[in-house]
């Protein structure tokens, strides 16, 4: 009788380990990764860059300029995520989201959660006054089917699309697979610079150089190294990017402005 006790508790325990085994790597395996973005860096053209590129069947792509609680904009990455920390969500991927003006307010089209917040902008200026008016410029967008996609602003316009997420930005850097006829090979205007891509309808990528380069190579690397048809200049000079994995990538913290939006990239539950 004692061997057949030994035996029985020996079972019931092998089982009960089993069982936890099982609901632990259940548990594992339905936690959300916040390093599910997939960033690396990129050398083109002897110039490096910092590369995150964003499946949206596996991440969702929001944006923010005010603090749902203050109403105060975040004007910054880390002030983004702390607060999303609080809110118990794994931020994945942050950037600055697209050119604004001297108030910190974004200069064109900034939809928030399918609220317009700002409306289109289709009042174009002298391009010498900024990158904004250097034309075509264009929007990034994202639908509530999880798609998303970069276009012109008259070709977003005409589409009669209402995006979930949006910012419109400019110039655009490349458009229906050619370079922006306005950038110029030898240009010497050499500044960081941040950019988007939807490559796919599902595969965002995003962009920051590590180094100071003109409008045609950053254009270039979007067309010929990572296969972009329509990419979107965000920002220059202040542009930084951040991961979990890689920290910060993009200009250095003392050239750094205030923002207003911002794009931040969460994992799906899983």
């Amino acid at each position: 009788m004692p061997h057949r006790r030994i035996r029985r508790m020996a079972t019931r325990l092998l089982f009960r380990s089993l069982a936890l085994g099982g609901t632990a790597g259940l548990s594992m395996g339905c936690a959300p990764s916040a390093d599910a973005v997939d960033g690396r860096d990129v050398v083109f053209d002897s110039q490096g860059y910092f590369v995150a590129t964003v499946d949206t069947r596996r991440d969702d792509i929001e944006l923010f300029w005010r603090n749902p609680d203050t109403g105060q904009p975040f004007a910054s990455l880390e002030a983004l995520k702390t607060w999303t920390a609080g809110k118990g969500r794994m931020l994945a991927f942050a950037t600055n989201a697209g050119i604004y003006d001297r108030d910190f307010r974004p200069l064109g089209l900034y939809v928030e959660n399918g609220k317009a917040v700002v409306p289109l902008n289709r009042v174009h200026g002298n391009p010498r006054s900024g990158n904004f008016s250097l034309l075509p410029n264009g929007v990034f967008a994202v639908y509530d089917d999880g798609t998303a996609e970069v276009r012109t602003t008259d070709a977003f316009a005409a589409s009669g699309r209402k995006p979930r997420w949006a910012t419109q930005s400019g110039p655009m850097l490349v458009i229906d697979g050619e370079v922006n006829t306005q950038f110029d090979n030898g240009s010497d205007s050499m500044k960081w610079r941040s950019g988007v891509c939807a490559r796919t309808a599902h595969e965002v990528v995003f962009v920051v150089s590590r180094a100071p380069v003109n409008f045609h190579a950053f254009a270039r690397l979007f067309r010929d190294q990572l296969g972009c048809r329509d990419a979107l200049f965000l920002d220059g000079t202040i542009s930084q990017a951040w991961t979990p994995t890689n920290g910060y990538a993009g200009a250095p913290a003392f050239m750094t402005k205030p923002y207003a939006g911002m794009v931040a990239v969460f994992p799906k539950p899983r």
